[in-house]
């Protein structure tokens, strides 16, 4: 059992490293008044291409961190450590509002026109149980084609910290153009990092002549979320205050999640190392 959290605690959002910024970004537009805390777990990332006994370690151990915060809930902003661990992190938290984010596949099948979808993501999440059993679920209630394509590499790259970079274009190439020749006129965004170089996809997408191609990020959606489990706890906070704090924690460098605050949202909140 939790001791019971006020209304004014933090909300906790976490990733392997600074992709989960793109769903950070989202909880601050909706809930602007809500205090948050981000941990970027960089010096263990990527998660991707770890064993599922090691993502739900470093989950666990996470939300442990950001509950000696006095953090109300947890929003795991990782695709990867959602299939992997979110159910052990629930498990052990029963009283905590967790949210997770899986790939938008039933809003990308609703977009689809003609029901064939590109999901990219890392290969842990492709290979999760808990989205196979998503895939297999939406599928047959939609019949739509999900076409699974790992894009290996693009998560090391983000974290670089340059959106630009030419082997980031290289990896979008390599892994976008094989969806389209197979038909996809929807992809999914399946890892949080991806939003970012969501402009880079679009290159992709217009130098195949494919602009009419719908991409689908769940951040929004995640948001969403979020507030109806605050709400329905009594957890959300009433004060519509110019002093949300936000406050960031890494298992890396402090100046690398620094960089990519100011760089990915225009912030520049204090960032502390993490001694978990």
């Amino acid at each position: 059992m939790l001791a019971v959290r006020p209304p004014a605690a933090p909300i906790g959002v976490f990733d392997s490293g600074v992709g989960g910024l793109s769903v950070l970004r989202h909880i601050r537009a909706q809930y602007p008044n809500e205090h948050l805390i981000y941990v970027a777990d960089s010096g263990h990332a990527p998660y991707g291409d770890k064993t599922e006994e090691y993502v739900v370690e470093r989950a666990l151990a996470v939300t442990d961190f950001l509950l000696s915060q006095g953090a109300k809930a947890l929003v795991v902003a990782c695709n990867t450590a959602t299939v992997a661990a979110i159910k052990a992190v629930r498990l052990r938290y029963t009283d905590l509002p967790v949210v997770g984010v899986e790939p938008g596949l039933k809003p990308a099948a609703a977009a689809s026109r003609n029901g064939k979808v590109g999901v990219l993501a890392t290969a842990r999440t492709l290979k999760g149980e808990k989205f196979l059993q998503l895939r297999a679920q939406i599928s047959e209630a939609t019949r739509a084609e999900f076409l699974l394509q790992p894009a290996v590499g693009l998560v090391d790259e983000i974290e670089k910290g340059d959106l630009r970079a030419p082997a980031i274009d290289a990896i979008l190439e390599k892994y976008v153009a094989p969806l389209l020749d197979q038909g996809a006129d929807t992809l999914v965004l399946g890892c949080t990092h991806y939003p970012f170089v969501k402009a880079g996809i679009e290159r992709v997408l217009h130098t195949h002549g494919r602009d009419a191609v719908t991409l689908i990020d769940t951040g929004d959606a995640v948001a969403r979320q979020l507030g109806r489990l605050l709400e329905a706890a009594g957890l959300l906070r009433p004060e519509l205050k110019p002093d949300a704090t936000l406050h960031g924690y890494t298992s890396g460098d402090p100046a690398a999640l620094r960089q990519a605050f100011n760089d990915l949202l225009g912030l520049q909140p204090a960032v502390e190392k993490m001694a978990v």
